[in-house]
């Protein structure tokens, strides 16, 4: 008879997971369904009490997992937290902010803010957690939540799409580079969820029109549509699958 093949499994079984950005929106939808398929998951952003309410949450549902204050603007600490807590198998970072103005009126202050969580934050956590895996020889997943606007322009977006597209950038280079080490690379990259981030987008009846119009499948997305993702590059069913993004967006890149 002949030998079926087996799906690899996306059970996250002994597997520990540093999640940023994990107090709300995306982050904590990440957080929760790796928790969900079995990892061990450290919570991190900068609300400690919050991430400690969730922490309880997770406990009550029978699965593993902390708290941890992590800003990741600030390279030093972040480095000094996953040194002392890793190495972690899977990195999710869903740390980042937009600063939304037309282009010939961003200022110096938000281009900066907005790069050094959504750009150097998002290189310097990778790397901390790379080191940790080389040193450890482990393998490892390590994901970036980018962003559609990583690949496409949009109103009022150009300091925010030039990050995520320098996201896609670093991504594509440190798969190339961590490859030898097993050590995957990748991004998620969601059209409009509906979060807190985007909460000022959603106010704006004209902006909705806007997003409603380019959604091929005709709505905006829900925390619930990247959960799957997220699991999916963390576990052993993407085992081949590195230095690319994955795109949420309903088809708006589509054409």
């Amino acid at each position: 008879m002949t030998a079926l093949p087996r799906t690899p499994s996306f059970r996250l079984g002994g597997k520990r997971a540093l999640v940023a950005g994990a107090s709300s929106g995306i982050g904590l939808g990440c957080a929760t369904a790796l928790a969900e398929a079995g990892a061990e998951v450290v919570l991190a952003a900068r609300r400690i009490e919050r991430l400690e309410e969730i922490a309880g949450g997770f406990a009550a549902e029978g699965w593993k997992a902390q708290a941890a204050a992590m800003d990741v603007a600030d390279i030093a600490a972040t480095a000094s937290l996953v040194e002392a807590e890793g190495p972690f198998d899977i990195l999710v970072n869903s740390a980042g902010l937009a600063r939304h103005t037309p282009a010939v009126e961003t200022t110096p202050k938000d281009f900066d803010t907005v790069m050094g969580v959504n750009l150097r934050g998002a290189c310097f956590l990778a790397q901390a957690v790379a080191k940790g895996l080389i040193a450890a020889d482990k393998p490892g997943s390590i994901v970036t939540i980018s962003s559609q606007m990583g690949h496409v322009g949009g109103i009022d977006r150009a300091v925010y799409c030039a990050s995520k597209f320098a996201v896609e950038g670093f991504t594509k280079a440190m798969a190339v580079e961590l490859g030898p080490h097993k050590i995957r690379v990748n991004t998620i990259c969601p059209t409009f969820i509906r979060t807190p981030l985007t909460a000022q987008t959603f106010d704006q009846p004209e902006r909705v029109r806007w997003v409603e119009e380019k959604i091929k499948l005709g709505r905006v997305g829900e925390v619930e549509d990247i959960m799957g993702a997220v699991v999916y590059l963390a576990s052993d069913a993407s085992a081949l699958v590195t230095g690319t993004s994955m795109l949420i967006d309903g088809g708006w890149t589509a054409d």
